[in-house]
């Protein structure tokens, strides 16, 4: 199975300040394709960071995948840290900029707005149908924005990028009980059903405790069976769940 990680970049995320729900998007879509998220980081807008943390991740997983950065101000740094860690210089693209020249209009593309057709030499353009600016491939790093729906329009032709594999697919018994008292079981189960992931997931609703068991993987009979295991656990603790 392929592998991906993503590494969230901006000041604005590690403040608080801002809610990234580009995770989500990212790994909903890449467990459609198949692609197993190992990993994701979120840095600050720094230079030796950025390129320190994109050079480990593409030498440790097939795909990575960066958010933020690329738009036209001074903290916009990603593109030039990419071309650092490759070793490569940035250039402007002249597609990047006829789109660009296409959206705002020629008389209207100041230094700024020209900083956002720049890309790492070698590296190929990712349509941007909402606001012109393109993000970029290079090698197994995809350079993308952080602006959630900018990057969930790019995200139909980056999928045509991305290799097919087996769904990883999930499915959660909600059990109205203390996860402490099926920890045991528990391991044992997993342990049974190697094939699956099983995460125990505690939770408060209705002035109530209860836990949210997920059973992930790729086989349907292998979820299924790690699930019919969970549901005969609870029925012989008499607990109230559901499985969804």
């Amino acid at each position: 199975m392929k592998t991906a990680a993503i590494l969230i970049i901006g000041n604005e995320i590690l403040s608080g300040r801002t809610r990234d729900s580009n995770l989500q998007t990212l790994a909903r879509e890449l467990a459609i394709k198949g692609i197993r998220l190992d990993e994701v980081r979120v840095i600050a807008d720094r230079f030796t960071a950025i390129v320190a943390a994109v050079n480990a991740l593409r030498a440790s997983h097939d795909f990575v995948f960066t958010t933020g950065g690329i738009g036209p101000t001074h903290d916009d740094i990603t593109t030039e840290c990419l071309a650092a860690a490759f070793g490569r210089v940035v250039l402007e693209d002249p597609e990047a900029r006829r789109c660009l020249t296409e959206y705002y209009g020629a008389g209207n593309l100041n230094e700024a707005r020209l900083k956002m057709a720049c890309v790492v030499a070698g590296a190929s353009l990712i349509a941007n149908p909402l606001s012109a600016a393109p993000g970029f491939q290079i090698e197994n790093v995809f350079v993308l924005p952080g602006v959630p729906k900018i990057l969930e329009a790019m995200l139909p032709e980056i999928l045509t990028r991305l290799p097919t594999g087996a769904t990883i697919a999930s499915q959660t018994v909600t059990a109205w009980l203390r996860e402490s008292e099926i920890a045991t079981e528990l391991t044992a189960i997993q342990q049974s059903h190697p094939a699956v992931d099983i995460g125990s997931y505690p939770f408060m609703r209705e002035e109530r405790f209860g836990t949210a068991l997920v059973v992930r993987g790729t086989d349907a009979a292998a979820r299924m069976a790690a699930v019919s295991s969970i549901s005969a656990l609870l029925r012989s603790l008499q607990a109230k769940f559901e499985v969804e």
